[in-house]
């Protein structure tokens, strides 16, 4: 019985130790890491002046016809709407 006892404290050692040696590859070890995404930056969020939805700004339409340039809009029909 004392067998059976040592062997399995045994092999929870062994997994314990294995987890914690793979783990320390990942990073700091403290769990799970996230997807990087590269070493791209994120991208630049504008709210469209219309709806408020959040977008990036290389697929935002900018206002023009004389608007002030900081305004951005989501489609071309709120840009034609205007600001709220």
């Amino acid at each position: 019985m004392s067998r059976v006892i040592i062997l399995v404290a045994a092999v929870l050692v062994f997994f314990w130790l294995l987890r914690r040696a793979l783990g320390s590859r990942k990073g700091d070890g403290s769990g799970p890491q996230a997807p990087k995404a590269g070493n791209a930056p994120a991208p630049d969020l504008v709210s469209c002046a219309q709806c408020g939805v959040h977008l990036p700004k290389n697929e935002a339409v900018a206002a023009g016809d004389g608007r002030p340039a900081g305004e951005f809009y989501c489609c071309e029909e709120h840009r034609r709407l205007g600001p709220r």
